[in-house]
C-alpha cells in the first residue's frame, strides 16, 4: 500500500513554560515540504539557527533529550517529536522562542491536540520506512537496559520499567500500532519521585516543575508536612498547597491508566526514536529504557539504515514468475529484438520487480562494441521503462489496447558496465500515486544484488489501439 508524506494544513502556536528552565516560550509547529522531516528553529537567537531532529546531535539526556546544531541547543524535544510522529506527521518546522520545549502538562496530549485541530496536508512524496530483515539487539549491561528490535509489518512498541519501588514496581505497557498513540499514551504524564526533587532544584533543574506537570510519586507513608513546605520553598512554590496520604502519589494524583508511568515511558521512546528520521516498521521491546538508553539505540537503528542502503538487495529468483515472457507479450506491444523483460516476479500496490537475461545473441553486440560486448544504457533504462509500463497495464482490462509513452527521464546513473551473461534485476517503485494516466516511478537495475543503474521515470499510459488492429 503506497503511503504519502504529511504534513500540518497550517501552523498552529503553544505558550507554556520549559521544565527545567522555567522560562515562557511560544512554541509553533509549521508545515513543511516532502522528505523535510522534523527540524526546530531558535528564532530568538541570531539568524534563527536550524536544529535537525536527528539522533547524532544528541548532547545530553539529562531529564530530557537536548540537541544542538549551528552553535543552538535545544532542550526537552521528546514530547512535542512523540505528538508529531504519533499523529503520522512526517515534515514539521517546530518554531520556538526559547532554549526548551514547553512541559504543557506534562504528557503530548497539548501537542497532539494542537496538530488536530489544524489537520493535516497530504503531500506527493511517498513515505519510506525503516523496514527490518534481521532482530536487532542491544544492551547496556552495566545500567541494566535493554532494546531489541524485531521485523513486524507495523510499529510496535513494548515497554517494561522496574524501579524495585514500593510505589511503581515492575510495569509494562504496549501499542500494537502507532494508531493507538492518542488514545493509549499521549495524555500520560512525566512522573518524578518525591526523593528526587531537592536534588534536581538544588542543581538547576525543573524550575517550570508544577504538581499539575508531572506525577509526583511517593515512596514513605511517613512524609512530615513540614519536609513537603520545604520542599516547596525550595521549588519556588510557597503557598502550594501539597498534601500526601502515606504511599502513592502527591495530592492522591489519580493515574489515568494503572501504568500511566511505564506508558509514559513509552511516549518517550516515541520520541526519542523520531530522531531515527524515518518512520520505523517494527516491534521495539525495551526494558528499562531512559533517554540515554533509547537515543543511543536510535543511533543504532540509524547504521541499519545505511547498512541496508549499503548492502547486496536480495531477489528470489527460484520463484515461479508472476509473469513468464509469454504473459508480457499480451501485456506489451514490443517483440524482439526490442522486447527487453523476460519475466515479472512480484507485484505489489507500488512495486514491480521484473527480471533481464542479457545474452550475446541479441542484435546490439553486433556493433556495441565487436570484441568488448556491453550492454547499452540506453536499453538498461528501455528495460526498467518496459518493468514501468507493465506495472501500469497490470490493473487495466486489455492492456494490449494501451501503449506507454515516455514524458520525463531524470537522475539517471549507470555504476558498472553490463555484459552479455549477466541478469539484470529491476525494482519499481511509485513515487507518487497514479493519476490520470501518468507514472511517476524510480527504478533501480542490480546484477548480484550490486546496484548498476537507476532511474526516475514519468510515463503516460494512453489507450490508443481498437481491437481489430491486432
Amino acid at each position: 500500500m503506497v503511503e504519502n508524506q504529511r504534513t500540518l494544513k497550517s501552523a498552529v502556536k503553544l505558550i507554556g513554560i520549559g521544565l527545567h528552565t522555567g522560562e515562557k516560550v511560544t512554541i509553533e509547529l509549521c508545515p513543511a515540504p516532502d522528505n523535510h522531516g522534523y527540524k526546530f528553529q531558535r528564532i530568538d537567537l541570531e539568524g534563527e539557527p536550524i536544529i535537525d531532529a536527528d539522533a547524532d546531535l544528541v548532547v545530553s539526556t539529562e531529564r530530557g533529550t537536548t540537541l544542538e546544531q549551528n552553535g543552538a541547543r535545544i532542550y526537552t524535544t521528546e514530547h512535542v517529536l512523540a505528538a508529531l510522529y504519533g499523529m503520522q506527521v512526517d515534515n514539521a518546522l517546530i518554531k520556538i522562542s526559547g532554549p526548551e520545549i514547553p512541559i504543557m502538562d506534562g504528557s503530548a496530549y497539548p501537542f497532539v491536540e494542537a496538530i488536530e485541530s489544524v489537520g493535516y496536508e497530504e503531500q506527493k512524496a511517498v513515505r519510506e520506512y525503516l523496514e527490518l530483515d534481521e532482530v536487532i539487539p542491544w544492551e547496556d549491561t552495566e545500567k541494566g537496559i535493554e532494546f531489541l528490535a524485531v521485523p513486524d509489518s507495523v510499529y510496535r512498541l513494548t515497554v517494561m520499567v522496574d524501579y524495585n519501588s514500593p510505589v511503581l514496581g515492575t510495569q509494562h505497557a504496549t501499542i500494537y500500532k502507532i494508531e493507538e498513540f492518542k488514545e493509549q499514551i499521549s495524555t500520560c504524564k512525566t512522573f518524578v519521585f518525591l526523593r528526587e526533587l531537592e536534588f534536581l532544584a538544588t542543581n538547576g533543574l525543573i524550575k517550570g516543575g508544577d504538581i499539575d506537570n508531572a506525577i509526583i510519586l511517593v515512596e514513605r507513608d511517613d512524609v512530615s508536612q513540614e519536609e513537603l513546605d520545604r520542599l516547596a520553598k525550595i521549588l519556588g512554590k510557597e503557598g502550594l498547597e501539597v498534601k500526601t496520604q502515606g504511599i502513592g502519589t502527591l495530592n492522591n494524583y489519580q493515574m489515568k491508566f494503572q501504568n500511566e508511568p511505564a506508558r509514559h515511558k513509552l511516549l518517550d521512546i516515541v520520541g526519542d526514536l523520531a530522531l531515527v528520521g524515518k518512520p520505523i516498521k517494527a516491534h521495539i521491546l525495551a526494558a528499562r529504557p531512559g533517554h540515554s538508553g533509547n537515543t543511543r539505540f536510535a543511533k543504532v537503528l540509524k547504521e541499519q539504515i545505511k547498512k541496508q542502503k549499503n548492502a547486496p538487495r536480495k531477489f528470489d529468483l527460484t520463484k515461479d514468475p508472476l509473469y513468464d515472457i509469454t504473459d508480457i507479450e499480451k501485456m506489451l506491444p514490443h517483440r524482439y529484438p526490442f522486447l527487453l523483460v523476460d519475466k515479472i516476479m512480484e507485484i505489489t500496490e507500488d512495486t514491480i520487480i521484473g527480471v533481464k537475461n542479457v545474452t550475446m545473441n541479441e542484435p546490439q553486440f553486433t556493433g556495441h562494441f565487436p570484441g568488448n560486448p556491453i550492454f547499452p544504457g540506453v536499453l538498461q533504462v528501455e528495460a526498467m521503462a518496459q518493468c514501468g509500463g507493465i506495472f501500469a497495464l497490470n490493473n487495466v482490462d486489455e492492456p494490449h489496447l494501451y501503449s506507454t509513452y515516455f514524458m520525463k527521464i531524470d537522475n539517471v546513473k549507470f555504476k558498472q558496465k553490463v555484459i552479455p551473461g549477466d541478469t539484470i534485476v529491476f525494482e519499481l517503485k511509485l513515487i507518487s500515486p497514479m493519476r490520470r494516466g501518468l507514472v511517476n516511478m524510480a527504478g533501480k537495475g542490480y546484477i548480484n544484488g550490486k546496484l548498476v543503474v537507476e532511474a526516475e521515470m514519468l510515463a503516460q499510459v494512453i489507450k490508443d489501439k481498437v481491437e481489430n488492429d491486432q
